[in-house]
């Protein structure tokens, strides 16, 4: 065995049990899951880099992508090895003290394939020494975490049909769980649970229920046929009420909404589902017959906390839509509902949650109006909760329209099924967007939220929005950046600018930090390279 694989196999020997998976979050020094624990707090342990010496923060290392796909991937650090994604669908192993490689794998699509938004892959996951990810051509594979040899695939899905696969995928037990994207080609989305060690599906989730089915009455006539749903982001997992959450993508067509009439679930929704068996426990929709595109395919954060004077197992949710939401996450009981950024198609939430709507704000032929824009008061970037400071932390687009159109169109398996389209003011340029010349582009800001009230407790603006996620460490500090490259520390209490650096490139993915020869570091994907930082020595 070469000298490189040798080292990599001996610290895959501490292999990641899901009991090790259940306590992710008290090894700081790993970054075990896509969201660094089951409850997704996007939060670490680490103390070494603090709001004192943050600005002593210096370039370690650069890894350059060989892809100029978007380089959307969040690595996982395991026991001395850092696993990371390439578009479209390339596993590499690093490194995490130097950023040299160990090994690569490379999946090979075909020449055609039916992506949304790029040729992407978001990351992995891991159980054991198998490393796991799904591909744009609708499979699912499993590698050998020390060679990167391949052990099994199995195909999840035809991808000639509008789907593929690009979230990274869940590990509960046994099983690893994965969804479609393709909300945008007609497809009908599903999750899908599968042994670990076979490749074997073990149950599965339709988003789009079919006649016979519990909430197939929420689509008229047969538009379920085609009614999207699809799952592009990593769920959450509860061990003790053993429920994964997971968000739930837009309707199809996204915006020619007449064609379906209904609520259309369970699009734009958080499903609560039985692990062991895929059953859904109870669902929230956040945007019943959605027809904006809004999806709701954000990080499910699961915090226990007193609410009210009772203790409560939460679950947080920053919706597109523009409204943070604070769910039960035992029974599925909404508990509060606020408005995070400005938004013009709602008067407010009913004692249940639904949204009372404002008449016209809908797509028309004309094109109409309305707040937030298309891609929402915020996105699928990650949030981040701190245990200490008890404030939940997000970037938001806020100000920001867009005008939705309308048309009719038939459907055509592999074209893009979407009924309309949006001009959308953060498309302007970026010149403008700098200068302020369109007054309704909006602008962006890491915000800290009360999640109690919902109240903003601090802002900082950005000269950009953000596609990046959001990082918080118990030295209280917060990590994230910017479209147009610009990577930054703040203090988590009070929001104030601590660090920042250039890099260059577009920021959509979220950081990580992990400890490494009793060294903290940050890895974050940029442009086309995964930059690494940690403390002047």
């Amino acid at each position: 065995m070469k000298p490189l694989l040798l080292l990599i196999a001996t610290a895959a020997l501490a292999q990641v049990t899901p009991e090790r998976l259940l306590r992710a979050g008290e090894e700081p020094a790993n970054w075990l899951t896509y969201h660094g624990s089951y409850a997704s707090l996007h939060h670490s342990g680490l103390r070494q880099i603090t709001p004192a010496n943050a600005a002593q923060l210096e370039l370690k290392w650069v890894f350059q992508a060989q892809s100029l796909e978007k380089f959307e991937t969040t690595p996982l650090v395991v026991d001395g090895v850092m696993y990371l994604t390439e578009a479209p669908n390339t596993v590499i192993a690093l490194d995490p003290a130097t950023g040299r490689e160990f090994w690569m794998y490379e999946h090979k699509n075909p020449e055609v394939t039916y992506p949304c938004c790029g040729k992407i892959n978001r990351g992995l996951a891991i159980r054991g020494n198998t490393l796991f990810m799904g591909t744009l051509d609708g499979k699912l594979i499993a590698l050998d975490a020390a060679t990167g040899r391949l052990r099994w695939e199995t195909t999840v899905v035809d991808f000639r049909k509008g789907y593929a696969l690009t979230h990274a995928p869940l590990i509960i037990k046994d099983k690893v769980l994965i969804g479609t994207a393709g909300g945008e080609l007609g497809i009908r989305g599903f999750l899908a649970a599968y042994d670990s060690q076979t490749g074997k599906e073990i149950w599965k989730f339709k988003t789009i229920p079919e006649p016979g089915e519990p909430g197939n009455q929420t689509w008229g006539g047969d538009s379920w046929k085609h009614g999207g749903g699809p799952i592009w982001l990593t769920g959450s997992y509860d061990p003790a009420l053993n429920l994964t959450y997971w968000g739930v993508g837009n309707p199809g067509p996204d915006w020619n909404p007449k064609v379906r009439p209904g609520d259309n679930l369970y699009t734009s929704s958080a499903i609560a589902l039985d692990a062991d068996t895929g059953k859904l426990k109870w669902h929230f929709q956040f945007t019943p017959h959605d027809e904006w595109d809004w999806d709701a395919v954000q990080t499910p954060v699961l915090v226990d906390r007193e609410w009210k004077g009772q203790p409560r197992k939460l679950l947080l949710w920053a919706n597109r839509n523009g409204f943070f939401y604070v769910i039960d996450r035992a029974t599925g009981e909404f508990l509060q509902g606020t408005p995070f950024v400005k938004q013009d198609w709602a008067k407010g939430l009913d004692a249940k949650g639904r949204p009372i709507r404002v008449e016209g704000r809908g797509p028309s032929p004309q094109g109409s109006r309305t707040y937030p824009g298309v891609q929402g008061g915020t996105n699928w970037f990650a949030p981040s909760y701190h245990p200490g400071t008890g404030l939940f932390y997000l970037n938001v687009w806020d100000d920001y329209s867009s005008l939705y159109f309308s048309w009719d169109q038939e459907f055509e398996q592999g074209k893009w099924y979407a009924g309309g389209g949006v001009k959308a003011d953060v498309q302007s340029t970026r010149r403008d967007r700098i200068a302020r010349r369109h007054p309704d582009s909006g602008y962006g800001a890491v915000r800290a939220l009360n999640p109690l009230t919902g109240a903003k407790v601090w802002e900082y603006k950005t000269t950009d929005v953000s596609d990046g996620g959001v990082l918080t460490t118990a030295s209280n500090l917060l990590f994230t950046g910017t479209r147009e490259g610009h990577f930054f520390a703040l203090d988590a209490k009070t929001g104030q600018l601590l660090w920042r650096k250039y890099l260059g490139g577009q920021m959509v993915a979220s950081p990580i930090t992990y400890e490494v020869g009793g060294r903290q570091m940050i890895s974050i994907a940029v442009g086309h390279s995964l930059f690494t930082f940690g403390l002047r020595e």
